[in-house]
């Protein structure tokens, strides 16, 4: 009976050890399994590609044909791991770093002239210091004919190697004169923080368009400088910025809150890579009441920034919700001088969200993308208790959308179905007779310049599609199809004729928000970039608000949890 009593023991014993090691040895079968799968797959993907070299009709390009196969490979998972060949590795360390070797200028594609054209030179950069202008027609590069191509083509043969020198044709519109400009390439390096100055009422307001290396630095700089000013609060402007390094947004976060604190987690699969960011340094200042824009193409690391800055209740967040990339990417060196950029983690704010928006999935056939519904989000805290969610990005403490661009705007800048280049060609031709204007901040059109702008536009046959129209176009199809157009017919041409273009009454309806875009765009070819956004600063909606929550201490505190009153 004690026999039995042992031998039951130790079959109870064993079955549990046996259990125990259960989950590795599936683990481990897992494991096999999957390299048995990939070693299969490989072995399957270098007999495709050595029966096409073998017996394909036309002899095959190794580079582009694996290029294509990594990239098609890529294309199952998310959108931000890349491949990057020998070749065009050096537009990935522009990305990294935000430099290039050129000539420091916006070029674009003139649809009614179908020429590639300058659109607007860089100020301080080798193409404005040479005397380049918005608007030349670009004819040759060197021995080069560039009548025919396209904006790729064309911008490829203006870059180059730093300290290499071409000799420029253009044809200035404005004179009807060739013009041949000799021009040295130089390392153009975009400007991270494009402008920043005083407000009215001591605030203070920094533009950052982009999170490259050293930009934490500039940000610093612009922060103490306008303290020593005078600043007593801040509007840190991350609107369309799609961010870029993470330990860039660390340090700027860095600045308002103390030493020490956590501001980003980075969680993957492989531990080795898993990292925590902490603020380094001192910090410049904790007290300052701050205002973060955001809109939805603010992304990555301005996410990281903005969202950490809510998180420990730091700033009020204004604006639109942001894009919600909350992945991050790593390069890794391949053989041959490639490059791979990989997904290996997704980051966490200090509340312990992960803001990603999008689940990137592998679907049969190929990838596939399903927007994480609020309902699926989860709840978090702030330092001060306030309630935030992960997923769909950073949802702002006050929301407020800037207006809309009615559709005559749109293509009136964009581009419409006829004489698409109308506003662009006015800007050039205004230029061309100016040569100085008012302050960046201080001009406006006279009502002549809007009489004669709009004059242009009615003579030039301007049309662009009305969505009145498409809807229209669409209810009278339905109409046809279920039998009661006939009976209505008198209705709809009613509402037909109500619907009609009339292109002059729409530019006076809609004059202000054309006559500020016209604006900005002349300013920026005086002033560059930085008078163009000081300009804009006059018609921002977002901004106004942001100053008078800056001037409002009470209302300020409540969003924040806080009391700012004294």
């Amino acid at each position: 009976m004690k026999e039995m009593t042992n031998m039951k023991k130790f079959f109870i014993f064993l079955s549990l050890y046996l259990l125990s090691l259960l989950p590795l040895s599936v683990s481990a079968q897992v494991q096999s399994n999957h390299n048995l799968e990939v070693g299969k797959n490989l072995d399957i993907f270098n007999n495709v590609y050595s029966n096409l070299d073998l017996f394909y009709v036309d002899t095959l390009n190794p580079g582009q044909t694996m290029t294509a196969a990594i990239k098609g490979m890529l294309c199952s998972l998310d959108p931000y791991t890349e491949y990057y060949p020998e070749e065009e590795t050096k537009q990935l360390e522009m990305m990294l770093t935000g430099k290039y070797a050129g000539i420091g200028a916006l070029v674009k594609y003139h649809t009614a002239l179908k020429r590639v054209v300058i659109d607007e030179p860089y100020e301080g950069m080798p193409a404005a210091e040479a005397g380049v202008k918005k608007g030349d027609i670009i004819l040759t590069i060197d021995d080069s004919l560039m009548t025919d191509k396209k904006v790729d083509y064309v911008s490829s043969h203006l870059r180059g190697d730093a300290g290499t020198s071409f000799v420029l044709k253009v044809l200035r519109p404005s004179t009807g004169k060739e013009m041949k400009f000799k021009i040295t390439r130089r390392n153009i390096k975009l400007p991270e923080l494009p402008y920043y100055g005083m407000r009215p009422d001591s605030i203070g307001y920094i533009n950052l368009n982009s999170f490259t290396e050293g930009c934490s630095k500039e940000v610093r700089r612009a922060f103490v400088e306008l303290k020593q000013q005078g600043a007593k609060a801040l509007v840190f402007d991350l609107r369309s910025n799609g961010g870029g390094s993470e330990a860039e947004a660390v340090d700027i976060v860095n600045l308002w809150v103390p030493q020490g604190q956590v501001v980003v987690e980075n969680r993957g699969k492989v531990k080795q890579g898993n990292r925590t960011y902490k603020t380094r340094l001192e910090p410049v200042d904790t007290l300052m009441p701050i205002v973060v824009l955001v809109n939805d193409e603010t992304a990555s690391a301005s996410e990281i920034t903005s969202g950490a800055l809510q998180d420990l209740d730091r700033a009020i967040i204004l604006g639109t919700r942001t894009y919600g990339k909350g992945l991050v990417q790593v390069p890794l060196e391949l053989p041959y001088n490639a490059t791979v950029k990989v997904t290996t983690s997704k980051y966490y704010i200090p509340s312990g969200r992960c803001i990603q928006a999008i689940n990137y999935s592998r679907g049969e056939g190929g990838g596939y993308k399903e927007r994480i519904p609020d309902s699926l989000t989860h709840v978090f805290y702030t330092r001060g208790g306030r309630e935030v969610r992960d997923g769909g990005g950073i949802k702002p403490d006050v929301e407020l959308k800037n207006d809309t661009m009615p559709n005559i705007v749109y293509y009136l800048s964009v581009g419409g179905a006829d004489s698409t280049e109308v506003m662009f060609d006015y800007v050039v031709d205004y230029i061309a007779h100016h040569p100085t204007i008012a302050p960046a901040t201080e001009f406006h059109l006279t009502e002549q310049d809007w009489q004669e702008f709009k004059d242009r536009v009615v003579k030039s046959g301007f049309k662009y599609d009305l969505m009145s129209k498409k809807n229209f176009d669409e209810l009278v199809k339905t109409a046809k199809f279920e039998g009661y157009y006939d009976e209505a017919k008198d209705a709809f041409d009613a509402l037909e004729a109500k619907l009609k273009h009339d292109v002059s009454a729409d530019l006076d309806k809609h004059r202000k928000t054309i006559q500020e875009i016209i604006e900005l765009d002349i300013v920026s070819a005086y002033y560059y970039q930085r008078g163009s956004i000081a300009a804009g600063l006059n018609y921002d909606k977002q901004l106004k608000e942001a100053e008078r929550l800056l001037k409002s201490p009470k209302e300020y505190g409540k969003i924040l949890g806080k009391d700012f009153s004294n």
